[in-house]
């Protein structure tokens, strides 16, 4: 198989995430899994979703990126909290360093997401206590969050797969150039 689209959703954030991604991959050579359903397919590339967890994927995505060896590998996943740049590349270094180095990594594609109703909770039981403008700006967070991802997030997502393929041609030309 060539592409593998390979995800963990929560709340079906990073399902719709995964879905455009495979939607934009080219052919029939291709398949899309629920981690949990994942039954050990191999395929070329892999495109592996994650939902963010106070910086980090679950701990089955960490397995999963651990076990894959000489693959070309995309990271994709929502976060509650996106506007911050600085904390989606920390995100990004927090998961991708989990990949075995015999992989080829090729980016990865991070947007917004909604959170559960517990966070919301939990932020206004610490605004009843003590109203800080950090607390204030949670709750903007979680209202904003509410809105992705949105058409502009998915189709980021399209754009962000193109790249990644674009790459993967570029690489394999550049390797038939040096075989002739």
């Amino acid at each position: 198989m060539d592409y593998l689209v390979v995800y963990t959703s929560k709340t079906g954030n990073t399902q719709k995430v995964a879905m455009k991604i495979f939607e934009a991959l080219p052919g029939k050579s291709k398949d899309i899994v629920n981690l949990e359903e994942y039954h050990g397919e191999e395929a070329d590339t892999y495109f592996v979703g994650f939902w963010n967890n106070r910086g980090i994927c679950t701990t089955e995505v960490i397995d999963f990126l651990s076990d894959l060896h000489g693959k070309q590998i995309a990271l994709f996943g929502t976060c509650g909290i996106f506007e911050n740049k600085e904390y989606l590349k920390q995100v990004e270094n927090q998961v991708s360093v989990f990949l075995p180095e015999d992989n080829e990594y090729l980016g990865c594609y991070l947007c917004g997401g909604k959170m559960g109703p517990k966070v919301l909770e939990k932020c206004r039981q610490m605004q009843a206590q003590l109203n800080t403008p950090q607390i204030r700006e949670m709750i903007l967070a979680y209202e904003d969050a509410m809105l992705h991802p949105n058409k502009e997030d998915l189709d980021q997502a399209g754009v962000f797969t193109e790249s990644v393929l674009n790459r993967i041609q570029r690489k394999k030309e550049e390797q038939d150039g040096i075989k002739r």
